[in-house]
């Protein structure tokens, strides 16, 4: 509400300036999404996390959508997958919302230190040292990255294809 306030009583201060005196935003930092009357309250109660409103993964740091929580900090927070594809599937996210891998230097270094800690963290919390997990991060449409916040997938507690990337046969290739 105050930021909101604040906004009202701001606009009329930028409107008199000209132009090229209008702040500019800082390259390379995250922007909060513009709060707008149907932005929910959750999504404004940390404005550090650059919640969005549509995102699930947003939903569930806020505790606004239900998951099977199996670690949390104050940067970090790791659940069980809704639709598993191994044993043991957990998925680690920032509580900063970034869209993919690609944005990864929006994060503090804290925060992506964290997010391999707890990769690590809850592998070992599972069991999953001695006989081996894997991390993997989609990123973008072409690598079937589904939910647009930033997420690593941890999974294990059974023997894991060997190709995790398919490799094309030289017939595939179309040259």
């Amino acid at each position: 509400m105050r930021a909101a306030l604040f906004g009202l009583l701001l606009v009329p201060v930028l409107a008199c300036q000209s132009p090229k005196a209008a702040p500019q935003a800082a390259p390379n930092l995250p922007q909060a999404p513009l709060a707008t009357a149907a932005t929910p309250a959750w999504a404004l109660a940390h404005p550090e996390y650059h919640a969005h409103a549509d995102c699930i993964f947003c939903r569930i740091v806020a505790d606004q959508s239900p998951s099977r929580k199996v670690y949390e900090d104050e940067r970090v927070l790791a659940f069980w997958d809704i639709a598993p594809r191994a044993k043991y599937h957990l998925l680690v996210i920032p509580k900063q919302h970034v869209r993919s891998l690609k944005e990864l230097e929006e994060l503090p270094a804290e925060t992506r230190a964290a997010l391999l800690t707890a990769c690590v963290k809850v592998a070992r919390e599972f069991g999953l040292e001695e006989g081996g997990f894997r991390v993997i991060v989609n990123s973008g449409k072409d690598a079937n990255q589904s939910v647009f916040h930033l997420h690593f997938h941890v999974v294990g507690g059974e023997k894991l294809p060997e190709d995790a990337v398919r490799v094309k046969d030289k017939s595939d290739s179309g040259s």
